[in-house]
């Protein structure tokens, strides 16, 4: 017993004596990872709040902030009569948020959503299909630029994600008149062709921003910036959208009656350089573009190149006087109507014999003017086309204008050169062409053309000389004459000079069978004020000649011009005069 109890003292005497549970060691260690713990969280509490605060504000930023954009109108275009030719109409955007949708029930409503496609003009299960594809995107469009009666019906049918944005739409008063020379813009309104491409920074306004900060449920709670939308700048054109309808009525009926491939007209004010009109037939109505063709989009006064045949000739007769090679007196014979040059042969249409320089003119003698151009350096010959504006550009800056072709050698044959001087071998626009005949009726003053109506005359440069200019403006009077080879081209009650041409289409490895009609002219002669060219492009049946098919077109659409722009007559009666009005105006009714 005495044993036992001495070992159950022991025992308790070795518990009594266990060792402590605190270690100290232990403590500080854990001490030491809270306080670096602590100490991390510190620091990078303080260098997200005070060294690098950005992010975490862009994150909130994104949470909250939210830009509208302000569309601004584009500029309004117009005629030099301040005729509105293209306006921006308010349209809206329908657009979805296919996240909104699914969280708001999906696509269960289908019958309201097929209402939203059948509204549209969308295919209900390509629209179903499209929103589904994009379940996970916060925006897509449905439709643009559509109408406000749709809008209002789209805005009726309360459907969740889907929302309208206010937009604008371009509209085209003119319509297919002055499609080629106004152009179009795309559908987020930036110029595609003509003049909204080519004054497209000019016509394009800057966008208004206005900044705000939204709550969870969308609700603004406070207004943070608002930048002023700024429109587009207005822009006035030089042509006349009087002249340019009627020009067009004229181009358009001829394609109908020759069974032409197109035709065109350009028309320029002599004095300013200011072009008044330019169509083309066909056309397109820019408004519509569902099934927009190539070929009828295509400004041809600007882009197609041709070989300007006869119309050249007047400048190879001023080149002769300039040079000294001829005068008014001189006589010139042609022979039988040929005349043999190197292996081939040069022919007249019609025997002309022995003629002056305005007989050469009046009857068009391919012979005479070869030899007056193998009388004098083929230089000086290229050096009067390139001063007069052939083989450059027009200045009217539209984009797709053609720089024609000018070819240079360091030889050329004889018959090169001779048909060199009635419009073969060389290729040039219609609005170059015009431009060299506005250049004779300025009395040889050369000056860029302009498609933006100018306060001051365009500057230009003393090419040719005052006296003999003046002289080939009256022969080329004696061409619109009784016995003239442009006859047609004449208008009653003015004095008027014409020159007509006819050209073989050009085509791989040579020339194919069609035609190129064409008559270029100024009026009226006593003080020219209008310079003009018709091309009607492969007319149809046995009348193909620039004398037949062109010069009545030039003839109607000049004395209406002469008309509305009450340029007084130089020559014959009022009454007759005012026969060619009603003629003209007969025929646009027609």
């Amino acid at each position: 017993m005495i044993k036992i109890f001495k070992r159950t003292k022991t025992s308790n005497q070795r518990r009594v004596k266990a060792p402590p549970v605190f270690i100290p060691w232990r403590f500080n260690i854990i001490c030491g990872f809270v306080i670096l713990a602590l100490g991390l969280l510190i620091g990078r509490a303080a260098y997200i709040q005070v060294l690098e605060p950005g992010k975490l504000i862009q994150e909130g930023d994104l949470r909250s902030l939210r830009v509208k954009a302000l569309p601004s109108a584009r500029g309004i275009i117009s005629d030099r009569n301040g005729e509105q030719l293209a306006v921006s109409v308010p349209v809206q955007a329908v657009w979805a948020d296919p996240v909104q949708i699914y969280k708001h029930g999906g696509m269960i409503e289908q019958a309201r959503w097929h209402a939203l496609a059948d509204v549209l003009g969308l295919d209900r299960q390509k629209l179903v299909k499209r929103i589904e594809k994009n379940q996970k995107r916060r925006f897509i469009y449905l439709a643009r630029q559509v109408s406000p009666a749709m809008a209002a019906y789209v805005g009726k049918l309360k459907l969740p994600g889907v929302g309208l944005k206010d937009e604008s739409r371009r509209f085209y008063p003119a319509g297919e008149v002055s499609a080629h020379l106004i152009g179009m813009t795309g559908i987020d309104s930036h110029g595609l062709e003509g003049v909204e491409r080519t004054y497209d920074g000019w016509l394009t306004g800057e966008p208004g921003r206005k900044t705000v900060r939204k709550d969870r449920y969308g609700r603004v709670v406070e207004n943070i910036s608002l930048k002023q939308r700024e429109p587009g700048k207005p822009l006035e054109l030089s042509i006349d959208q009087r002249l340019q309808a009627m020009a067009y009525r004229a181009v358009k009926q001829a394609v109908v009656d020759y069974r032409a491939t197109s035709a065109s007209v350009v028309m320029v004010d002599v004095r300013t350089g200011e072009v008044l009109a330019m169509v083309n037939a066909p056309s397109y109505n820019p408004n519509n573009r569902e099934g927009l063709q190539s070929f009828r989009m295509r400004n041809r006064v600007i882009t197609d190149a041709m070989e300007p045949g006869s119309t050249i000739k007047p400048f190879v007769v001023l080149t002769a006087l300039e040079n000294g090679v001829a005068d008014e007196n001189t006589i010139i014979d042609t022979g039988n109507g040929i005349m043999q040059v190197g292996g081939s042969r040069v022919r007249d249409v019609s025997k002309v014999g022995k003629a002056n320089l305005a007989r050469i003119l009046q009857k068009s003698s391919n012979i005479g003017v070869s030899k007056l151009s193998l009388a004098m350096p083929v230089e000086a010959l290229l050096g009067m086309y390139s001063s007069v504006g052939m083989g450059d550009p027009s200045g009217i800056n539209l984009i797709g204008e053609s720089q024609g072709f000018f070819p240079d050698r360091r030889r050329w044959s004889d018959f090169e050169r001779a048909t060199l001087s009635f419009g073969y071998g060389i290729s040039v626009t219609p609005i170059q062409l015009v431009r060299a005949y506005a250049t004779l009726g300025a009395l040889g003053v050369s000056r860029p053309l302009s498609i933006l109506k100018t306060e001051e005359v365009m500057p230009g440069r003393q090419v040719v000389s005052v006296e003999n200019t003046r002289k080939l403006l009256d022969m080329l009077e004696m061409v619109t004459g009784p016995e003239g080879s442009a006859k047609r081209a004449a208008v009653p009650g003015y004095r008027v000079g014409a020159k007509t041409g006819t050209a073989k289409v050009a085509a791989a490895g040579g020339y194919s069978d069609e035609y190129i009609a064409m008559t270029a002219g100024l009026a009226p002669i006593s003080n020219p004020r209008i310079a003009m060219v018709v091309v009607v492009n492969e007319p149809q049946g046995d009348q193909y000649y620039g004398g037949a098919i062109a010069a009545p077109i030039f003839a109607d659409v000049m004395g209406n011009a002469l008309q509305i722009l009450n340029v007084p007559p130089d020559a014959g009666s009022g009454d007759k005069l005012k026969v060619v009005h009603n003629r003209g105006a007969s025929n646009a009714d027609t």
